[in-house]
């Protein structure tokens, strides 16, 4: 298997005229980038880093933007030796406060000897350099030569090295750095390329972002190491123009595709007739909800709304994955039809028991992740570390070879996330007959009354209501002293400034949430565009949007 740089020689020597990425930007056309092409090009960030003194196996963040420059100084880092580390670049979707805070956080914890970026953004990097930084050089994209043969230097490569570090963030931003080495990545590509049946006829097609393991594993490193077309498109465009990617999987024949739950919606709801003249999806093989909360909603709709243009059913697939893990944990829907499991609501929120729906009592439709694929071992365990019988949910532990070497410097945190070998994932959920169903988050469990609420149920259904965001609505819970146990409350961005339409809007919440499922519901914020706080990679951060409820509205625990 060896490394990296063993399998990138291997490209560059034997097919360096075969194109390894087809990169996309709105307006521009495409750029097909070949292999020898790429690795030339990154050259000269592997010369820039030698040349300011930085060492093989320190850090290097890369604070870029969609597009070559990102891609060539992520390669010519690997080429070095070093580890790169990719930042989101900050744009108008992010908090600039936040952002600077995440930053500098970052920085402190990873300890980065160098940094790329863009001369506008030098003066916003510097600033979040403390007294004694670890970082020496901040070096420009718009300074770094390339078109050189690239060096290898394979003999001082070795398979337990740490080749890339990507963060997992969380609900207080990018906390945790997972350093992943040349073993658990390259191990991970090998078997879940084989899971998805990979052959000579596929081609990747991604929009999503580079810093997020799902962007970063299956829709950049997995095609190039593996020899398959990737077409890569930017987040951005995407989101303007979702119609997008569409287009790209007709052109370019596309097989494999991996999207998060909200974008299945997203796309349904966004994308017209008029968008789709001339479009053939019949090459999409799998389509991979990953990343956030699966639905069998939101999959239904996606069948329906585009197999007019040739999409099938049978290519619904989904995937449980984390950066812990390297990227993929279980796979299912390739082989056979994702499974689903319709279960009574009462018994998954009070009895804390998958138990399948009868009669006509309320009933929440589950949707397996599918099964671990080979070289992964998940089980469901208590409270005090017992492996439980299928059905009963409890939190996901797990155990691999693609596991992180550690969380970067931080000795305590990655001793804590581990249980006698495994890896307590901090999602809850349960096992039947070998697949896995992913519930929710334990840290952000509601308990109400003795109910286990899931915030994501509650924000599923807000997001039915008329006028509501797509993925704009977020649910979290604040203890009462007086009722001695949490009250929900549900903020949700709209359009509207007419009070009564938001009163209508805020009524349907209220109603929809309280019929469909175990909550009372008082409490429903509505907010202008934009007022959610996201992650990095998107998913939305219940404690954070908690506290900027509670200091913009002063609200009382009553």
């Amino acid at each position: 298997m060896g490394t990296f740089h063993h399998i990138l020689q291997s490209h560059f020597d034997n097919h360096p005229d075969q194109v390894a990425i087809v990169l996309q930007h709105a307006g521009e056309e495409d750029k097909a980038i070949t292999y020898r092409h790429l690795l030339q090009q990154a050259v000269g960030a592997q010369e820039k880093l030698e040349s300011e003194g930085i060492k093989p196996g320190e850090v290097v963040l890369l604070i870029l933007q969609h597009g070559e420059d990102l891609i060539y100084t992520y390669f010519g880092t690997i080429l070095h030796g070093a580890i790169p580390s990719i930042m989101p670049y900050l744009t108008e979707k992010l908090q600039p406060e936040r952002y600077r805070e995440d930053l500098a956080s970052l920085i402190e914890v990873s300890q980065p000897a160098a940094i790329f970026t863009y001369a506008e953004f030098k003066p916003e990097v510097e600033s979040a350099l403390s007294e004694g930084s670890s970082v020496r050089a901040v070096m420009l994209a718009e300074e770094i030569p390339g078109d050189k043969a690239p060096v290898f230097d394979l003999d001082r490569r070795k398979t337990e090295d740490i080749v890339l570090l990507q963060h997992s963030s969380g609900t207080t931003g990018l906390q945790k750095g997972v350093a992943l080495s040349h073993h658990a990545v390259l191990s991970q590509i090998e078997s879940y390329s084989s899971v998805l049946h990979v052959d000579e006829d596929d081609v990747i097609v991604s929009w999503l972002p580079l810093y997020h393991d799902m962007g970063l594993i299956a829709g950049f490193l997995m095609p190039i190491l593996y020899g398959m077309p990737l077409v890569l498109m930017s987040p951005f465009d995407w989101v303007r123009a979702p119609y997008r990617l569409m287009h790209a999987i007709s052109q370019y024949h596309g097989t494999l595709v991996w999207l998060p739950n909200f974008a299945y919606n997203f796309c349904a709801q966004k994308i017209r007739p008029r968008h789709m003249e001339g479009v053939d999806l019949s090459s999409w093989r799998a389509v991979i909800n990953c990343s956030e909360p699966m639905r069998h909603e939101s999959q239904q709709l996606f069948v329906e709304t585009f197999k007019p243009w040739g999409f099938r059913a049978s290519a619904i697939a989904t995937s449980y994955a984390m950066a812990e893990n390297t990227f993929a944990v279980t796979q299912g829907g390739i082989d056979d039809p994702v499974v689903i499991d319709p279960v009574d609501r009462e018994s998954l929120q009070v009895d804390r028991v998958a138990k399948p729906a009868f009669d006509d009592r309320p009933q929440i439709v589950m949707v397996s992740a599918g099964k671990p694929i080979p070289g992964t071992e998940v089980k469901v365990i208590d409270p005090d570390g017992n492996t439980m019988d299928d059905r009963l949910i409890g939190e996901i532990a797990l155990r691999s070879d693609y596991m992180l070497t550690e969380y970067y410097h931080r000795p305590d945190t990655t001793k804590k996330a581990f249980l006698e070998g495994w890896y307590l994932t901090g999602d809850f959920g349960y096992m039947l007959n070998g697949e896995v169903y992913i519930t929710g988050r334990k840290k952000d469990l509601i308990i109400v009354g003795g109910k286990n609420i899931y915030p994501q149920d509650l924000e599923r259904i807000a997001m039915t209501v008329p006028g509501v965001h797509p993925g704009r609505a977020v649910a979290f819970g604040i203890f009462s002293q007086r009722l001695g146990t949490e009250q929900v409350v549900i903020v949700a961005e709209v359009d509207t400034d007419d009070p009564d339409e938001k009163q209508r809007i805020a009524d349907d919440i209220r109603q929809k949430v309280t019929q469909g499922s175990a909550v009372a519901l008082r409490y429903v914020h509505l907010v202008q565009d934009s007022w959610i706080i996201k992650t990095s990679s998107g998913k939305t951060a219940r404690l954070a949007n908690r506290e900027k409820f509670i200091k913009e509205t002063n609200f009382k625990k009553d």
